[in-house]
């Protein structure tokens, strides 16, 4: 009997509140592979260290961030030393220059998971140093991987005129197939009206995710509440925004949840949004998780009206692309899709039709196949 091909997915994060991560190591385990992980997190309260094929350690943010990276760095050592795998993945940048290093050394097939365009992330705008140093790291170790994932056509596009890149897979961050069923109410989990209807916004909380713009609006929908399930190190500062800009009334915080947990609550909304402002390339091409994660629940859409969302949802017809700026077309918008029964009904219905495309096991097939 032949042993299982070893797998190593490398990530500074945590594959409990990642899709892409844990889609990953679940297919490649039940297509017989022999797959671990190693992640971190210094997020969640109370987390406490996990070993085993699944391994995260606890990493504390202080001040310089000194501490940090050395311990980032010492746990992603010892398991790239010791590791026996014949393919690893680097889920990100931080991971990269060690896993090409490494896996070179072992001369192992090594996959750089290129989910975001790193070196022109919205948050390193204004910190030129940094940015210069990611796009420098990107672009000497993106050369000497063995192949590129990507997570939309844009990416792929600009990845290969940027570095003279050919070795590219696109997989999109699409959630698993699923009939959604109501697990959790969040009408009756947080005490809200039955006539109101549910904006719910998922994922990371960040600058420029549109959370504030939802906020901005909110008083003007009085028929409607906003749902917030995500959390991150901004978590605390939406908190107060909301209060300040008085709509904490109508804005509930669930807090971090984790992969098995989202699909639980998203079919309770009635719309969901993805909001992204135009703050960087990165975020210009944005195709997020969230945006199929509400169409795999039938919950119908408004996204900016970004080219690869608009392309999307224009394409599917699930909902609307709206001008960022415009608050006046968002509220209109928003107010069409929730007291038009006929259409929303229909948009919802073209959700159920879209998720039997737009799902992870219809998107893994070429990158498992590159594998094989």
């Amino acid at each position: 009997m032949r042993s299982k091909k070893k797998v190593l997915i490398t990530f500074l994060g945590n594959i409990h509140y990642d899709t892409r991560c844990k889609n990953l190591f679940d297919t490649l385990t039940a297509n017989n592979f022999n797959v671990n992980f190693i992640g971190f997190d210094w997020l969640t309260n109370g987390f406490i260290n996990e070993t085993g094929n699944i391994s995260i350690y606890k990493l504390k943010k202080g001040y310089l961030s000194i501490s940090f990276y050395l311990k980032f760095t010492w746990y992603l050592l010892i398991k790239l030393i010791t590791t026996k795998a014949s393919i690893i993945f680097a889920e990100d940048i931080y991971t990269l220059p060690l896993t090409v290093i490494f896996g070179k050394i072992k001369r192992a097939t090594i996959y750089y998971d290129s989910r975001e365009l790193f070196g022109y992330l919205a948050g390193l705008k204004e910190k030129r140093s940094k940015q210069t140093f990611w796009k420098w790291i990107e672009k000497f170790f993106i050369k000497k991987v063995d192949n590129v994932l990507v997570t939309g056509p844009m990416d792929a596009e600009f990845l290969k005129k940027e570095y003279k890149i050919k070795n590219l897979v696109l997989l999109r961050n699409l959630p698993r197939y699923y009939k959604p069923e109501l697990k959790l109410d969040l009408r009756s989990h947080l005490q809200i009206d039955k006539l109101k209807k549910i904006i719910l916004y998922q994922g990371v909380l960040v600058k420029g995710r549109g959370v504030e713009k939802i906020f901005s609006v909110l008083n003007q929908l009085p028929d409607n509440v906003f749902v917030i399930a995500g959390g991150g190190e901004f978590e605390q500062h939406y908190r107060k925004l909301s209060e300040e800009m008085k709509v904490a009334d109508k804005v509930f915080f669930l807090g971090k949840l984790t992969q098995d947990e989202l699909p639980k609550i998203t079919a309770s909304a009635d719309i969901g949004v993805s909001l992204i402002e135009n703050l960087s390339i990165s975020y210009y091409h944005a195709l997020p998780n969230k945006l199929f994660e509400y169409i795999m629940a039938e919950v119908p859409v408004v996204v900016s009206n970004l080219p690869q969302m608009k392309e999307i949802v224009e394409k599917y017809d699930v909902g609307y692309s709206v001008e960022f700026d415009d608050d006046s077309e968002i509220i209109s918008t928003l107010k069409k899709l929730t007291e038009d029964s006929g259409l929303y009904e229909r948009k919802k219905q073209n959700c159920q039709i879209a998720s039997q495309e737009l799902n992870w096991e219809k998107e893994v097939t070429t990158l498992l196949k590159t594998i094989n």
